[in-house]
């Protein structure tokens, strides 16, 4: 099995100080997957990812990248592996295909190879058109291709992606996405930390959620939302000066805590059948407090997040 596994990971620990940044992370990522690293800040994402990448040595457990130890084979786990962290890393004042050239050529590309092999990338990520302008004059979602094409120049047997959309308008992030499956189905394997959960769902195979240093859940996004219980209830209410009345109500009745989404107005709670989300409904109606929609059905990744660390995703962002 362990040939099977371009990532294996036991008791992975990092401190610093009296802080465990990693606390005993475990994790098996099968060769050609998508696996995401879902967490709020702080949580451990890029330290675990790093001592995965061998730029950070681990105080405790041990782990493997398409079979070498990051350990005592650092070097080997450099060559067979390729990272993009969260800010491009890229010469802004070359062109896009001089920087991809000059990476070609340092590792070991010569004269028209290295020309042949920018000009390939570029296609690739659908850069070709900006090819001869400067760096500086990209837009987030062009420097954000062209920095991961920088990671492709030598194709890795894994990619490792630190957030990779962040900051990225949505018609960007859509396209990094399509980038990310090609890259899957020619049969490298990604690891990503994201905090975006729709990321998270759309792209990953498996998804591993850590907390405070701690893996605190893994599985499919299906498997995750069954985790944490089916029969959500989600409510609208007409009166936003309501919310709290409505809160109050759904938990008198239906036992669990209410999640009310960052917009305000819609709340989200766990009702188990469809007869108790009846009558909860009908209960907030009893009170005079209007609903105007409603709907029972599986939990969204959002709500499995907040399940499963206590906390809002509005609440990490404020926090970036």
């Amino acid at each position: 099995m362990s040939d099977q596994l371009a990532i294996a990971a036991r008791g992975l620990i990092k401190r610093f100080g009296e802080v465990s940044a990693v606390d005993g992370i475990d994790l098996d990522v099968p060769r050609g997957m998508i696996f995401a690293i879902l967490g709020p800040n702080g949580a451990g994402k890029t330290t675990l990812m790093r001592m995965l990448a061998t730029l950070s040595r681990p105080d405790g457990g041990s782990a493997t990248v398409m079979g070498h130890d990051v350990i005592s084979a650092p070097a080997s786990v450099r060559a067979a592996i390729a990272m993009t962290g969260q800010f491009a890393s890229l010469d802004e004042d070359l062109t896009g295909r001089d920087n991809l050239v000059l990476l070609a050529r340092l590792w070991g590309f010569r004269g028209h190879g290295a020309k042949k092999r920018a000009d390939d990338l570029l296609a690739a990520f659908e850069l070709t058109d900006a090819a001869t302008r400067q760096v500086k004059d990209y837009s987030g979602g062009m420097r954000r291709r062209l920095d991961i094409a920088a990671s492709l120049v030598v194709t890795p047997g894994v990619l490792f992606l630190d957030e990779p959309t962040t900051g990225l308008d949505p018609s960007a992030r859509q396209s990094v996405w399509k980038m990310i499956r090609g890259l899957a189905n020619a049969g490298v394997t990604i690891l990503l930390t994201t905090q975006y959960l729709e990321e998270a769902d759309q792209l990953a195979a498996r998804i591993a959620v850590i907390d405070r240093g701690k893996k605190i859940a893994e599985g499919t996004s299906r498997e995750l939302k069954a985790q944490v219980g089916s029969g959500f209830l989600h409510v609208h209410i007409a009166d936003q000066g309501r919310i709290d009345d409505a809160a109050t109500v759904l938990e008198q009745h239906l036992g669990h805590s209410v999640r009310r989404s960052a917009e305000g107005g819609a709340l989200a709670v766990v009702a188990g059948s469809s007869a108790a989300a009846a009558k909860a409904v009908a209960a907030l109606t009893a009170q005079g407090i209007e609903v105007s929609d409603f709907a029972l059905g599986s939990p969204s990744l959002d709500e499995v997040f907040f399940s499963l660390t206590g906390r809002e995703r509005a609440e990490e962002e404020q926090k970036q």
